[in-house]
């Protein structure tokens, strides 16, 4: 696993070595990123939830987002973040948040330019979560959400006030993009 592009490329990263997390391939995330360019994402501000091992938020940290916010609830996996970040350079430009995301909606503040999720698969509660996020203050006009699935598992192509503007598949994982 390693950065695509930007001011850290090429730069491996550090996986946790923990069961339950499915960290998103390279090639995802360059699809997910080549997506943002052509939709002229902002990138400025940044969440990044369930984030596992960092990857994503980095990504948009080394392709020029300003801050990025990385909620994850599992303790090694918040201890590899804040590594990936210091060998990335960024860790003046990102805050771990070791909570739930469910918790995080409520107590961060918004609002973030790009959101980024990628809930565990058999998480059933991540569609609460998302219907949650849009009707928060985290979101705003202008916000991009990116959505990670199963490909078997579509999410709705309207969630409140945000609006499917891509959808890509990539083998068995479906990336769901709205504004």
């Amino acid at each position: 696993m390693r950065v695509i592009a930007g001011k850290a490329k090429g730069l491996r990263l550090k996986r946790p070595a923990v069961r339950h997390l499915r960290p998103t391939s390279d090639l995802v995330r360059g699809a997910i990123f080549d997506i943002l360019v052509s939709l002229e994402a902002d990138l400025t501000r940044v969440l990044d939830l369930y984030a596992g091992s960092g990857a994503l938020g980095i990504e948009a940290l080394s392709r020029g987002a300003h801050w990025c916010d990385f909620v994850e609830q599992d303790r090694a996996a918040c201890a590899i973040i804040r590594e990936n970040l210091a060998l990335a350079g960024f860790q003046e430009r990102g805050r771990v948040q070791c909570l739930s995301v469910e918790k995080a909606v409520d107590r961060l503040e918004g609002p973030y330019d790009l959101v980024l999720m990628d809930p565990p698969y058999e998480d059933e509660g991540a569609v609460a979560v998302v219907v949650r996020l849009v009707g928060s203050p985290l979101v705003g006009l202008g916000s991009t959400l990116v959505v990670e699935h199963p490909w078997r598992r579509l999410p709705a192509d309207q969630c409140g006030a945000f609006a499917l503007v891509s959808r890509k598949r990539h083998g068995d994982t479906g990336v769901s993009i709205y504004q």
